[in-house]
């Protein structure tokens, strides 16, 4: 009884010291035309693992040129005209690592991105468990569940970001869409409203031509 009462004691502080340390920010920016927007993280100690994603979820081509930044200004990544990513790179540098957005490309239309950039440290068992000893039987399934749960949860909220994503751009084509229904309708009255003027206009001309004709008996 007492072996379990530790247990169960222990088991609590064993499953916060397995989780990962995580940093993360979830946010959405607007990007006017000819605009550059940077956001930054700070990474404590070198070998940590850095989460970064983006997707445009409107404006133009949903496209974005991006560049990432380490704290001694190298590019760790780059790109152009990009639509979605999801990356995990690992920061080897201690300090401000910069995550920037340009649309330079564009002169018309704002760019509407999600993003969000999470810094990790690997998991480590740095908690003070005195009995800590016991439990490697016990601690074994229980670090492999989270594993497996943190997996899952991964998969299904990339799975929500995929989705979402292309709602927004099916919802942008439908808008683009009615649009231009719209304009080739009005396009279409006009012509034909044109058209229709300009039989009547030329039938009463002909008819007015031939009212005026004298004929000899």
């Amino acid at each position: 009884m007492p072996t379990m009462l530790h247990v169960m004691t222990l088991l609590p502080l064993l499953f916060l010291a397995l989780l990962p340390c995580i940093h993360g920010a979830a946010l959405t920016t607007v990007l006017a035309p000819q605009e550059r927007s940077c956001f930054y993280a700070w990474v404590d100690k070198a070998g940590e693992k850095v989460g970064f994603y983006f997707a445009v979820q409107s404006g133009g081509s949903f496209d974005i040129d991006y560049h990432i930044a380490s704290p001694s200004d190298k590019v760790v990544l780059e790109g152009q005209k990009e639509r979605q990513l999801d990356v995990v790179f690992t920061g080897n540098e201690v300090g401000e690592y910069a995550f920037c957005f340009e649309n330079d490309m564009s002169n018309f239309n704002e760019k509407m991105i999600d993003f969000d950039i999470t810094v990790e440290s690997e998991p480590r068992l740095d908690a003070p468990l005195s009995g800590a000893a016991l439990l490697t039987e016990h601690s074994a399934p229980l670090e492999d569940s989270i594993q497996k749960l943190d997996g899952q949860l991964t998969q299904v909220q990339r799975t929500q970001r995929y989705f979402r994503v292309w709602e927004n751009r099916g919802f942008s084509t439908v808008r683009s869409t009615q649009s231009k229904l719209l304009w080739y309708s009005i396009i279409e009255s006009l012509v034909v409203i044109g058209l229709s003027l300009g039989q009547v206009h030329l039938v009463r001309r002909m008819f007015e031509k031939g009212s005026t004709r004298r004929y000899r008996v």
